[in-house]
């Protein structure tokens, strides 16, 4: 019994065999899958499979990637998508200093402005952040605390950045790459943080884990993130999947 709370169904990657990927999900017990938005047209597609599909929903939101053409349209059409009821949060949304495929300028203003419009909506946050810790931090303690803020997901920083995202009322999401040899930081992250502020992800297509790292990642693989949790905290898998579902119900509201 497991959530996936990141994944992206609608990339091509599952073209062809969409269908197998989410009955594999299924089989191996994950109960509920989110899929995730990243511009208006992947938005509205995951809101089309979460109309089929009772076991997922959707989010929207444009991408700290897409920011350069995330204009005051786009930003309306991704506001009127928020009354679906399959939509259970607004993201992915962020920074992304590392790859940087859009101005800085351009992300700090798109996520600023989309965390409003969530407010708004009265929406939990999904939150990317790659090289960008302590400005993402800064922009969402101006946004204040509060329960049901949202998650950090694929989180990547340090055991004391996870505990200042959870002080504001985030949750931490782990994903694939914690079951990596070298991965030591998100180990420790998700050896001590408190497993009620904890998820579980895979951000498929990517980051497989291991033992199918380096290949096409799917929601039915989140069963080895899970298990190297339980694993490094040394206390059942049941627990962790209990847990992280029970979370995941909380934070987006799913019919579990």
């Amino acid at each position: 019994m497991l959530v996936d709370s990141h994944c992206h169904l609608d990339m091509k990657d599952f073209d062809k065999d969409g269908e197998a990927v989410i009955g594999r999900a299924r089989k191996e017990g994950i109960v509920h899958m989110i899929s995730i938005g990243i511009d208006v047209k992947s938005s509205q597609s995951a809101i089309d499979l979460a109309r089929r599909y009772a076991f997922i929903s959707a989010t929207v939101g444009c991408h700290p990637h897409d920011a350069d053409e995330c204009g005051p349209e786009d930003l309306q059409m991704l506001s009127r998508m928020t009354a679906e009821p399959e939509v259970v949060a607004w993201g992915e949304i962020g920074l992304d200093y590392y790859r940087n495929y859009s101005k800085k300028e351009n992300q700090r203003k798109i996520f600023q402005t989309q965390l409003e419009l969530a407010q708004t909506a009265k929406l939990p946050v999904i939150i990317h952040d790659r090289d960008a810790h302590e400005e993402v931090y800064a922009t969402l303690e101006k946004m204040g605390k509060g329960e049901r803020k949202g998650v950090i997901h694929c989180f990547s920083g340090d055991r004391d950045l996870a505990e200042a995202f959870i002080a504001l009322g985030y949750y931490i999401s782990i994903p694939g790459t914690v079951t990596y040899k070298k991965a030591i930081q998100i180990k420790e992250v998700a050896a001590t943080i408190p497993l009620d502020r904890m998820l579980v992800e895979t951000d498929s297509p990517f980051l497989a884990p291991v033992p199918r790292r380096g290949k096409r990642n799917e929601p039915s693989l989140v069963n080895h993130t899970a298990r190297e949790i339980a694993k490094l905290r040394e206390i059942p898998f049941e627990t962790v999947a209990e847990q992280t579902t029970r979370n995941a119900g909380t934070l987006f509201g799913l019919p579990l």
